[in-house]
């Protein structure tokens, strides 16, 4: 395994459903309602829902927590700030921001209206290096953005493109096949 590149495990964006950064967040809810129903049908091997630009490349993905993030966009002004060196906001602060900006204190039924009008591509973030393994890279490298990242898969690159996406339940199945065929202590 220790040869073993992350093209070996990554699956390629052609594999993943995918929806127009021109879509908006009830259109995101539906794809993300189809793939999952895919998915557990057995007709697709992932779930997870790549966003693509007007060039038809792949700019990032969607989950159900980027859909309820994108109701209330606010959080990402404060989250920005807890990251920010020079303020060194503690958590209870943080929390007191929120409370004063009153975030959903809006009656729900008024932040879903605003799913017919919100494009996605407003509110998704676009992928950060701790979040992107080049196609020729070791294993080893992924394996470190999977543990101190603590993603669930990260975007494969070859040069500035996003050519697939290696999912850490493919590199565990790996892992755990490995551990099953080490030959017995003596």
């Amino acid at each position: 395994m220790e040869k073993m590149q992350v093209r070996d495990l990554m699956r390629p964006i052609d594999e993943f459903p995918r929806i127009s950064n021109h879509a908006t967040l009830m259109e995101a809810v539906e794809a993300l309602q189809e793939a999952d129903k895919e998915f557990q049908a057995g007709r697709s091997p992932q779930r997870i829902l790549l966003v693509y630009d007007e060039a038809g490349h792949v700019v990032g993905k969607i989950s159900p927590m980027d859909v309820v993030q994108g109701l209330e966009p606010n959080y990402d002004n404060i989250e920005a700030l807890k990251h920010m060196p020079r303020y060194h906001l503690a958590p209870s602060v943080v929390d007191s921001m929120k409370e004063e900006l009153l975030l959903w204190q809006r009656p729900l039924a008024e932040l879903c209206s605003k799913a017919t009008g919100v494009k996605i591509g407003n509110f998704i973030k676009l992928p950060t290096p701790d979040h992107m393994v080049n196609a020729n890279d070791r294993m080893d490298k992924a394996f470190h953005w999977f543990v101190v990242g603590r993603h669930d898969s990260l975007f494969v690159k070859e040069g500035e493109r996003i050519v697939g996406v290696i999912r850490f339940s493919d590199v565990y199945r790996k892992i755990t096949q490995t551990m099953r065929e080490c030959p017995a202590p003596q």
